[in-house]
């Protein structure tokens, strides 16, 4: 099983990248996988030089092929100008049309402010989801201010076990029939994804009821 985290970071060493780094790990701690990252900042002239010519260079070839066989994907970005960076962009737009159909994606987002903290949700996962993966519920930004705060850790923490309950199948040789899917993959009672693990059984109140309670009070 071959986990691929992608790093947007600019600096050495990065927020970026150490977001990147405790997303990977939060999802290893409940899997067993092979880590492989990529820093995009690295292939910055190759990827410039693929939108001129046509052609990607081989460490630019290898890391497109390397996202294209990956079981999952971790893509973090810091924020610029209230989205993700271009060379973020740049990157994905050089991946193939297919290659992420169906992938699992756990996205991450480092800023200077709480301010860009939907940067996630109204920029990455629409990104994402035109390429036809599977984003997972749970994202993660991190501020300035969050770092070594209990709120961050619990929301990598989070992230990761969800990465890993969609990677799960991916070690045997066949597709999860829909009673495995719906174990590693929580559902809502409507069938909608869910970060909530089934196990912890969930409490459904009819419609009708709420109204009836609501003409009571």
């Amino acid at each position: 099983m071959k986990l691929v985290v992608v790093s947007a970071g600019l600096s050495a060493p990065s927020s970026t990248r150490l977001l990147a780094d405790r997303l990977a790990a939060a999802t290893l701690g409940h899997l067993d996988a092979e880590p492989e990252v990529i820093e995009l900042r690295d292939l910055a002239t190759e990827i410039a030089r693929h939108f001129v010519t046509g052609f990607p260079p081989a460490r630019l070839a290898a890391a497109l092929d390397a996202v294209a066989a990956a079981d999952g994907l971790i893509a973090v970005t810091p924020v610029f100008a209230a989205s993700y960076s271009g060379l973020f962009k740049s990157f994905f737009d050089l991946i193939d049309k297919d290659a992420l159909t169906g992938k699992p994606v756990l996205l991450g987002a480092t800023g200077g402010t709480a301010r860009h903290s939907l940067v996630t949700e109204h920029a990455m996962r629409p990104l994402f989801t035109h390429l036809r993966a599977l984003v997972l519920p749970t994202a993660v930004y991190a501020a300035s201010e969050d770092w070594g705060q209990e709120g961050l850790e619990r929301r990598i923490a989070r992230a990761g076990a969800e990465l890993a309950r969609f990677l799960a199948p991916a070690a045997g040789t066949a597709a999860p029939d829909v009673d495995t899917a719906a174990a590693i993959a929580p559902r809502s009672p409507t069938g909608a994804i869910t970060s909530v693990d089934p196990a912890e059984g969930f409490t459904v109140v009819p419609f009708e009821e709420r109204l009836a309670a609501l003409r009571v009070g």
